[in-house]
C-alpha cells in the first residue's frame, strides 16, 4: 500500500504577505509545492491530499492544483474555523479569525487518509532524499502499527537571512524521538544564534536537530491527536491566537506512551517561503537545482 502525502496549505501568511502557498518560483511559474508533489511521487508516495482554505480555492486550483491532479492522485479539503468544533465551541470562539493550527489541519484531512501518511508544510522545501527515507518507512508500516516517523534537519541549514523562524528542537535517544520543545523566535543577532524561549534569550550552536514538520504517521495517529485537540480546546476556546502545533502533538504521542517516534536525519540545506525577500533566493535555488538536472525545467510534461 502507497503512502499518502498530507500537505498543510491553509497558512494564513502574515510574515510572506500573500499567499506563499501557490506563488510561482520556477522557470515556468511552478510553486515550490509543485516540486515537493513531484519529489513524494517520484520518491513512491500514492496520493497527495493538500489542506487548503475555502477563500484560497479558486486560486489554488488554478495555480496548482488542476496542473498536478492531471499527473498523479490528488485531493484538497478545507481546514475552516468551524471544522470540527461543536455548536458551543463555536459561540465561545465566535471572536476568532486565526485558524486553529496544525493538528486541527490534519484532523481535518482524516476521511481522506486510508493510508500511512506523510505530513509536510507547503512553504519548505524538503530534498528528495528525505521523501524516499520517509516513503521507505511507510511501506513497512500497517495500521496497527505504533511505530511512526520524522525526518530532522540541522538548525543552521534552516535558518532565514530576513528574520526570525519557528522551529521544534529535537532531543534525540537510540534512534529514537525523546522529545520536541517548539521554539518560536529563533534568529541571527551578528552571528549569533538566538532562541527566546519562555521570556529568555539562549544561543544556540545551529548543530541542534529541528523538526520542519516532516512526519510520517500510522491511522492509529488520529485517535491521539483527537484527544490533543480535545483537551487544547477545553482551555484555549476562547483565544483568538493560541494554536495546536503538530510538533507537540507528536511529542505527546510519546510521551503519553501511545507509540514511538523513529528518528531520520537530513543534512538538506532548507529554503523556503517565510518572508518576502525569500522568494528571490527560492527561485534561485530552484534554478541551480534545474540546471544540475536534478529536476527537468518543465515539471509536468509540456509547456
Amino acid at each position: 500500500m502507497k503512502p499518502t502525502l498530507v500537505v498543510l496549505a491553509a497558512g494564513m501568511g502574515s510574515r510572506y504577505g500573500g499567499v506563499k502557498q501557490i506563488d510561482g518560483v520556477g522557470l515556468h511559474n511552478e510553486t515550490l509545492l509543485d516540486y515537493a508533489t513531484y519529489d513524494a511521487i517520484e520518491s513512491g508516495f500514492g496520493k497527495v491530499v493538500y489542506i487548503i482554505r475555502k477563500d484560497i480555492e479558486a486560486d489554488f486550483k488554478e495555480r496548482l492544483f488542476d496542473r498536478v491532479a492531471k499527473n498523479c492522485n490528488a485531493e484538497y479539503v478545507f481546514q475552516q474555523l468551524d471544522s470540527l468544533l461543536t455548536k458551543e465551541q463555536l459561540v465561545q470562539s465566535a471572536g476568532r479569525k486565526k485558524p486553529w493550527g496544525t493538528i486541527h489541519a490534519v484532523l481535518c484531512a482524516e476521511k481522506e487518509v486510508k493510508e500511512p501518511f506523510a505530513v509536510i508544510n507547503a512553504d519548505d522545501y524538503y530534498g528528495r532524499d528525505a521523501f524516499k527515507t520517509m516513503a521507505g518507512h511507510l511501506f513497512a508500516c500497517d495500521e496497527h502499527s505504533s511505530e511512526h516517523a520524522m525526518v530532522g534537519y540541522v538548525l543552521g541549514n534552516t535558518m532565514s537571512k530576513s528574520g526570525t523562524v519557528s522551529r521544534a528542537v529535537c532531543t534525540v535517544k537510540d534512534g529514537y524521538l525523546a522529545s520536541l520543545r517548539e521554539n518560536t523566535k529563533i534568529g541571527y543577532e551578528g552571528t549569533k544564534i538566538i532562541s527566546e524561549l519562555d521570556g529568555k534569550k539562549i544561543e544556540m550552536t545551529g548543530n541542534e536537530w529541528v523538526s520542519m514538520n516532516f512526519f510520517g504517521f500510522t491511522q492509529k495517529a488520529f485517535s491521539g491527536f483527537h484527544e490533543y485537540f480535545d483537551d487544547f480546546m477545553k482551555e484555549s476556546v476562547t483565544s483568538e491566537k493560541a494554536e495546536v502545533y503538530l510538533p507537540e502533538g507528536a511529542s505527546r504521542i510519546i510521551t503519553s506512551g501511545q507509540g514511538k517516534m523513529k528518528f531520520y536525519s537530513s543534512t538538506e540545506k532548507w529554503f523556503g517561503m517565510t518572508y518576502p525577500e525569500d522568494r528571490a533566493i527560492v527561485k534561485s535555488e530552484i534554478a541551480a537545482k534545474i540546471e544540475q538536472n536534478y529536476y527537468p525545467e518543465v515539471l509536468w510534461g509540456k509547456k
